[in-house]
C-alpha cells in the first residue's frame, strides 16, 4: 500500500511536467530557434507568449467558475490531451495567427491541469497527512523545464524548430499515459479525512486581496525573464555556450526550490517567506541590466528558477489552508489574477524591447513589479507570528 501515494504524487509531477515545463515554457527555449527561422521581432514574439497567457487566464477563471469538483479526474485527462495536442501542433504550424491560436489554447489547457491537479494532489496530501510532499508536487515545473531542454539542441540539429515541437509533445504523450493511471480523484477520502486535520491559525481572508494583487505582479513581473532570457542569452557576444542550457540552468534552480521554500515557510512564516523569495527574485530579474555577461545570465537563471515556483508554491499552499473547503475555486482566482499579470508582461516587454532595441527597460520595469509586490506584503508578517501552517496530527 505504500508505494500508493507516491504514484499519486509521481502521476501529479507528470501532469505538471507535461502542462507547465513543456506546454507552457518549452517556448521560452525554442523561442530564438523560431524567430531565427522566421525573422519574428521582439514584438511578436511578446504577443505570441502573451496569447498563451490569455489562454491561461481563461483556462484559470473558468477552473475557478466552473463545478468541477466532482469530475476532476476527467477533466484533468482532457486537458491533458489537448496539451499535448497544441504542442503537436505547434510543429505543424506555420502562419502567425494559427500559432497564436494553438498558444492560446495551449494556455487553457495548462491552466486547467494546472489548477486540478494541485487541487486533487493538495487534497489528496492533506488527507494523507503528508502535506510536506507539497514541494515535491511542485518539482514538477523544474523537471519539466530541466529535461525538455535536455532534447532541444538534439532534435533542433536533426529536424530544425518544428521537430522539437513535435519530439516534445511526444514525450509528454507518453507521461500522459502514467498520469492516466495513477492520478485520479477520490472525493470520498479526503472528505471523511479532512475532517480529522487541524489546522493551525492562517491569515484572514479579508487579508487575501494584498495576496491576489502581490501575485499578479508578480506574474507581471516574473514572466519577462521567463519569455526572454534565452532571447537575451542568444544575443549576448560574450555568451560562448548554447543559449538553451540558461534555462537548464533555470530548471535546475526550480527543482529543489518548492521543497526548500516551504521548510523556509514553516520556519519563518509563509509571509516573510514570500517577501525574501519575490525580492531574490527581483534582484535576479535586473542582474543583466547591472551586469550582462555569461556569468551574470547564469545567475539570472538560478535565481529565478530558485524562485518562481517556490513563490507559487507558497501562495497556493497558503491560500488554500485559507479556505480548505474549497481549493479548486480560490486557487483557480488566485491563478486567474497572476495569469493578468503574464499576458500583459510579454505584450509590454516585446514592444519596449523592439522600440529600444535593448531589453534593459522591460528587465528594470519587471524587477521593480515584483518588488512592489513583495513590499504590498509586509502588512501580512504580523499573520506568521503563529506555530507552522499547515501541519496535521496525521502526520
Amino acid at each position: 500500500m505504500n508505494h500508493r501515494p507516491f504514484l499519486f504524487l509521481i502521476g501529479g509531477i507528470f501532469s505538471l511536467m507535461i502542462a507547465m515545463g513543456i506546454g507552457r515554457f518549452a517556448y521560452t527555449p525554442i523561442l530564438p530557434l523560431m524567430q531565427n527561422a522566421l525573422s519574428f521581432s521582439d514584438a511578436m514574439a511578446g504577443y505570441l507568449a502573451s496569447s498563451n497567457y490569455a489562454g491561461y487566464l481563461v483556462g484559470a477563471i473558468l477552473a475557478g467558475v466552473l463545478p468541477l469538483k466532482k469530475h476532476r479526474t476527467f477533466y484533468l485527462r482532457i486537458s491533458l490531451v489537448l496539451s499535448v495536442f497544441t504542442t503537436f501542433s505547434m510543429g505543424l504550424a506555420h502562419f502567425y495567427f494559427q500559432m497564436l491560436l494553438i498558444r492560446f489554447i495551449s494556455g487553457v489547457a495548462s491552466a486547467f491541469i494546472f489548477v486540478l491537479a494541485s487541487s486533487i494532489v493538495l487534497d489528496k496530501l492533506a488527507a494523507s497527512g503528508k502535506t510536506n510532499w507539497s514541494g515535491l508536487f511542485y518539482a514538477g515545473v523544474g523537471c519539466g523545464i530541466f529535461f525538455s531542454t535536455l532534447f532541444i539542441p538534439s532534435l533542433s540539429n536533426l529536424f530544425e524548430w518544428e521537430g522539437v515541437w513535435i519530439g516534445l509533445a511526444i514525450i509528454s504523450a507518453i507521461l500522459t499515459i502514467f498520469v492516466w493511471i495513477w492520478l485520479k480523484d477520490s472525493n470520498n477520502a479526503v472528505i471523511k479525512r479532512d475532517e480529522q486535520i487541524v489546522v493551525t491559525q492562517v491569515p484572514p481572508l479579508k487579508w487575501l486581496p494584498w495576496l491576489v494583487i502581490a501575485y499578479g505582479l508578480e506574474g507581471l513581473g516574473y514572466i519577462v525573464t521567463g519569455t526572454f532570457i534565452v532571447s537575451i542569452a542568444e544575443k549576448t557576444s560574450t555568451f560562448s555556450s548554447d543559449p538553451a542550457f540558461v534555462w537548464m540552468v533555470v530548471g535546475l534552480g526550480a527543482i529543489p526550490s518548492c521543497i526548500i521554500w516551504s521548510t523556509l515557510a514553516n520556519k519563518w512564516g509563509f509571509v516573510k517567506s514570500l517577501m525574501f523569495s519575490m525580492t531574490l527574485q527581483a534582484l535576479g530579474i535586473v542582474l543583466p541590466v547591472l551586469w550582462l555577461s555569461q556569468t551574470s545570465l547564469m545567475f539570472s537563471a538560478f535565481l529565478f528558477g530558485a524562485t518562481f515556483m517556490g513563490i507559487t508554491t507558497l501562495a497556493t499552499t497558503l491560500v488554500r489552508q485559507m479556505n480548505p473547503t474549497n481549493s479548486s475555486r480560490i486557487i483557480g482566482y488566485l491563478t486567474a489574477i497572476y495569469a493578468v499579470g503574464q499576458m500583459i508582461g510579454p505584450a509590454i516587454a516585446g514592444i519596449l524591447s523592439s522600440y529600444t532595441q535593448s531589453y534593459d527597460t522591460a528587465l528594470v520595469g519587471a524587477a521593480c513589479a515584483v518588488l512592489i509586490g513583495a513590499v504590498l506584503l509586509v502588512n501580512g508578517i504580523r499573520y506568521d507570528q503563529v506555530p507552522k501552517i499547515g501541519t496535521s496530527p496525521l502526520k
